[in-house]
């Protein structure tokens, strides 16, 4: 329909798509390096949520490191960061009990703050906005626009006001075209434009596929002698088995809050696991339970994070277009820490950016790549992080014990030095095996007060989708669902989906898998984990989707 309607258009010198700490770092660099040129830039940041921080959604520990480089002055500026972590545990779980672990290098968070991100991303954005960045949120960015010779042009938004039919209705509004001499696309992890960019330029041709993690978070408000401002605690092991890469986060808040979440590796080998069982079963725990006994639940939510890391990261750029944070997929995954590494990426993007700025007019015919961009990369400390740390998840493959035991040979015998580099096991949806070779999970039923089902889960999550329009979670070939999902994988997307989107139904004596897409998180984990690769998630209407506050 979008090659019949006829859309307006505006020219900036710099489009990024996604206001999370990517994006508006980048943002704010390029204000930045043009204000010491005496220069003016037009930069236009289009996302998707309702609002800044809409979407965003982390654990979260920051390391201010990046952002100390970018806004030195944060502190007198009131960046949300007040709590800094006083203590760190790490515990290896039994079914009843618990071990305190020593604490590795990379769970040490001496000078990290504990933050909420949705709070950080809505002050970088006050930030950015008085430098004269222009953003605009409940705009999704839908399509990448393209020069006659192939290059990046910019983006188009969806369009508003499109019926569930397809059809247009009284309240349309078409989408906009954005044109810039160069497009930075900072929507996170799995973005959909940036997937498809990666794809038309094969950016990925020389990495290892990206694997991934969901994360399943909770706030919750505790009895003020349960919460200990500051204690930082993760954990390993049970409920999950020795060949199940994940573990869990509690982070001490202010205010008697209590942040609490799961993180389980999407390269999981049993179809009858389910991620958000395993958090509730998780919080039973004897030695986890008592932190949250008396207290109530105030928010949930959930969203993949990349794996990879170093050997995953895909070219950077292309003509017209870069790639920052998790969107190329920036994460350091034994610290559990992306966000100082989004931020640092953004900001050696804009840099690249703003070289090619300064050699080209204001409108062009087709666009310049900004290779500087990789180069910058690998003289900085974030290559050098990521290449110590590069190691440690995928030795996971091995299991969790040969993994423990690698571990501590790269933190405190080699450092991150050594000389060699273990590839990935391969693809998330390849390492699914077939529901015969697996043993059935049974999960224990939701109590309400301690463990919770997904639907009042995903109440929390204050998700809004416009009722009249098209289903954005599409299906290559539906009858893949039954022939293969249910036969073969016992119908796996109702389990590994942590917002039941996903359910088969029973009708005059026939199954049919029913998607029921308002529940949706855009977690991302369907378009990762789907065996068959048949689920396509595709952007629905501006504004759509969790409305996460201070998550």
């Amino acid at each position: 329909m979008s090659e019949l309607i006829e859309r307006d258009s505006m020219q900036y010198d710099v489009v990024i798509v996604g206001a999370g700490p990517a994006g508006l770092s980048a943002a704010i660099k390029l204000k930045q390096l043009a204000e010491r040129q005496g220069r003016e830039v037009s930069v236009c940041v289009v996302e998707k949520g309702s609002e800044v921080g809409a979407h965003i959604l982390s654990g979260a520990v920051i390391d201010p490191r990046a952002l100390d480089e970018l806004l030195p002055h944060w502190h007198q500026q009131g960046a949300p960061l007040t709590r800094y972590v006083t203590e760190d545990k790490v515990l290896f779980l039994t079914e009843n009990r618990a071990f305190k672990l020593p604490t590795a290098p990379s769970f040490y968070n001496k000078g990290n703050y504990i933050i909420s991100l949705g709070l950080l991303t809505r002050w970088l954005a006050e930030q950015a906005e008085a430098l004269g960045v222009e953003i605009y949120a409940g705009f999704a960015a839908t399509e990448i626009v393209y020069h006659a010779d192939g290059s990046v042009k910019g983006i188009a938004t969806g369009n508003m006001g499109v019926g569930k039919d397809g059809v247009p209705t009284e309240m349309f509004q078409a989408g906009m075209e954005l044109h810039a001499q160069q497009t930075i696309f900072a929507e996170g992890c799995r973005g959909s434009l940036s997937q498809a960019l990666i794809q038309r330029f094969a950016l990925d041709r020389d990495s290892q596929p990206q694997t991934y993690g969901i994360g399943i978070k909770e706030i919750w408000e505790v009895p003020p002698e349960q919460c200990q401002a500051g204690l930082v605690v993760h954990s390993t092991g049970w409920p999950l088995d020795s060949q199940t890469y994940g573990g869990s986060f509690i982070y001490h808040l202010d205010n008697n809050q209590v942040a609490v979440g799961f993180v389980v590796g999407l390269d999981y080998q049993n179809p009858y696991l389910s991620p958000f069982e395993e958090f509730q079963r998780f919080k039973t725990h004897p030695a986890i339970r008592k932190t949250f006994e008396g207290g109530r639940r105030i928010a949930y939510g959930a969203r993949a994070l990349n794996e990879g890391g170093l050997q995953s990261l895909p070219h950077l750029t292309a003509a017209g277009a870069v790639l920052v944070g998790d969107a190329a997929g920036f994460l350091n995954v034994p610290r559990i820490k992306g966000i100082h590494a989004a931020m640092k990426s953004a900001m050696l993007a804009a840099e690249a950016v703003w070289a090619v700025l300064e050699e080209s007019g204001t409108v062009v015919e087709c666009a310049k790549e900004a290779s500087t961009y990789t180069a910058l990369f690998q003289q900085s400390w974030l290559y050098q992080e990521l290449h110590a740390a590069r190691n440690i998840r995928p030795s996971f493959k091995w299991g969790m014990w040969a993994a423990f035991a690698y571990t501590g040979l790269e933190q405190y015998v080699l450092k991150g030095r050594a000389p060699w580099t273990i590839a990935h096991h391969g693809t998330d949806y390849g390492a699914l095996k077939k529901a015969a070779q697996c043993q059935p999970i049974v999960y224990p039923k939701p109590d309400g007060v301690l463990t919770f089902d997904r639907l009042s889960s995903v109440y929390l999550a204050n998700i809004s989708h416009e009722e009249n329009q098209p289903v954005h979670l599409t299906l290559k070939n539906p009858a893949l669902m039954l022939e293969v999902n249910q036969r073969e994988y016992a119908s796996p997307e109702t389990r590994y989906c942590p917002a039941g989107v996903y359910e088969m139904v029973e009708e005059a004596g026939k199954t049919r898998l029913q998607i029921n897409a308002a529940n949706c998180v855009h977690c991302k984990s369907c378009d990762i984990k789907d065996p068959t690769q048949n689920i396509v998630w595709v952007c629905p209407e501006g504004g759509s989707g969790p409305n996460y506050g201070a998550m």
